[in-house]
């Protein structure tokens, strides 16, 4: 990785500082990711875990995509934005689907020899899906009720069983609806969340929904909060799926701008790593897999409340270290390519005020997952 660049503020112009609190919420968000992933097997017959588990998957990527959709509101066809919508995130997709895909053939023993661009496995699928969204932002800023239109394309997605595993199109669209709201979102509401009255707020609002989530364990399907399947594919009836995606819109706006609230807004000891999330959450599906492959998470003593914990600490420990400089500057090659041969002379300068932007779940220096940005496979868990 380059040196640092100077910060910008988050959707301002050229020379104007960088927001702290837009990388300080990704890093957080990024180590819940790490936990959530952490949780999936120990969870397994612990309500008060399994409870806490849709809780952060409610809420952690909508986290990111809305971030990401605010760092799109002035995306355009440019050629040198397209360049990076190409290298940040089109080839990254292509390397880790491959890479992942391998993994689970030779240190997974998977009797699944398949390596398929077309159906985005584990962590890969926001790659996909951010590429799809991105793409078409020009085309929310033309849209008179935007955020309307995206709920009703996902509503009609709730409804048509069978197409999640191509692309992930029912992940694409059933979150769709969380990059439209962040393309619609200015600076000022992001401020109105972080507000003294908010924060003190947000703690019950919290407790509720664990109290919620732990009375609904037995009683319905945790499978809503990955918005990977339409209502029929889970064996519900056809209504369901549409109000779920009204449900699970609303849980992850309120329990996101609640996650806002808590998060720092001057710079700490993990802003910087803020600016690593694309690493980190590439490069931890490796660790979760490994530690799934060896065994190493099936130890009855686990899924009790000190191993809980244990595991807890350790996936927030290694999430960060994956955030660091020095492994962003060991994987940048593959994280952000220049790829400069491959591209006419017009692609490559982006022009002023472009480069160090800080955006979604990037790098620091342009390739955030807003611009590129990022973030989970066929199953996030």
């Amino acid at each position: 990785m380059p040196a640092p660049h100077r910060p910008r503020e988050s959707g301002g112009g050229p020379g104007k500082r960088r927001d702290p609190f837009f990388d300080n919420a990704k890093y957080l968000a990024i180590v819940l990711v790490a936990i959530g992933h952490s949780w999936a097997t120990i969870a397994n017959g612990n309500r008060e875990l399994s409870a806490a588990y849709d809780v952060v998957y409610v809420f952690h990527m909508p986290a990111f995509i809305i971030i990401s959709g605010f760092f799109s509101r002035d995306v355009d066809a440019r050629p040198d934005r397209l360049k990076r919508l190409i290298t940040q995130v089109a080839v990254p997709y292509v390397i880790f689907e491959t890479a992942y895909s391998l993994f689970r053939i030779h240190v997974g023993h998977s009797g699944d020899h398949a390596i398929s661009l077309l159906t985005p496995w584990y962590l890969t699928w926001f790659l996909c899906a951010l590429f799809v969204w991105r793409l078409t932002a020009p085309l929310w800023r033309l849209v008179r009720h935007p955020l309307p239109v995206a709920l009703g394309l996902a509503a009609l997605a709730s409804l048509t069983p069978g197409m999640g595993a191509v692309l992930e199109l029912q992940r694409v669209l059933q979150f769709l609806p969380c990059f439209v709201l962040g393309m619609c979102l200015r600076p000022e509401h992001f401020r109105l969340v972080r507000r003294r009255s908010v924060r003190i707020a947000a703690a019950p609002v919290f407790a509720a929904a664990l109290a919620l989530a732990w009375w609904s364990e037995p009683r319905v399907t945790s499978a809503w909060v990955y918005r990977n399947c339409a209502a029929q594919d889970l064996g519900a009836p056809w209504w369901a799926g549409p109000v779920m995606v009204l449900v699970m819109f609303a849980g992850a706006v309120v329990l996101t701008a609640c996650f806002f609230a808590w998060v720092p807004g001057r710079r700490t000891w993990f802003t910087a790593l803020g600016t690593g999330t694309l690493c980190g959450y590439l490069l931890h599906g490796f660790l979760i897999k490994a530690a799934l492959y060896a065994g190493w998470l099936d130890a009855a003593w686990l899924h009790g409340t000190p191993g809980a914990l244990l595991v807890t600490g350790v996936a927030a420990a290694g999430m960060t270290l994956l955030c660091t400089g020095p492994v962003r500057r060991l994987f940048r090659g593959v994280m952000e390519p220049r790829m400069e041969w491959a591209f006419r002379r017009e692609a490559v300068a982006p022009a002023a005020g472009e480069r160090g932007r800080g955006e979604g779940l990037g790098n620091g220096h342009g390739a955030e997952t807003g611009t590129a940005a990022v973030p989970v496979a066929a199953s996030v868990r």
